[in-house]
């Protein structure tokens, strides 16, 4: 589904992050994002390149690459914004998420 407001998004740079590794996989612009339960603080983010978006699958683009998120997955992430960041520590995609009450260090799991 496709909304003028989608309720999750992707910033320029992971967009373009996902694009620099898709062409090196030689798969399509397609980032997944989905929840799983465990990491230190009860969920954790999972991210990987798809072939294509799934049935019931939320779909936002942002310079011609996607982001889809499952319906299951949807209710612990809307209102997020999926970004990509370089620091000293290391470079990795980033979820700023607005449910999550809670995290932890890393930035690879939260609470609601």
């Amino acid at each position: 589904m496709n909304a003028p407001n989608p309720p999750i998004a992707l910033s320029p740079s992971a967009a373009a992050r996902v694009a620099f590794i898709a062409q090196k996989q030689a798969k399509p612009a397609i980032l997944r994002l989905g929840v799983e339960g465990g990491g230190c603080s009860g969920f954790q983010y999972r991210f990987g390149l798809a072939d294509a978006p799934e049935p019931g699958d939320t779909v936002t683009e942002t310079d011609g690459v996607q982001l889809v998120v499952d319906v299951m997955s949807l209710d612990l992430v809307a209102g997020c914004i999926v970004d990509y960041v370089e620091s000293l520590g290391g470079a990795a995609f980033k979820v700023e998420n607005p449910n999550a009450t809670a995290g932890c260090g890393c930035g690879s799991s939260f609470a609601v």
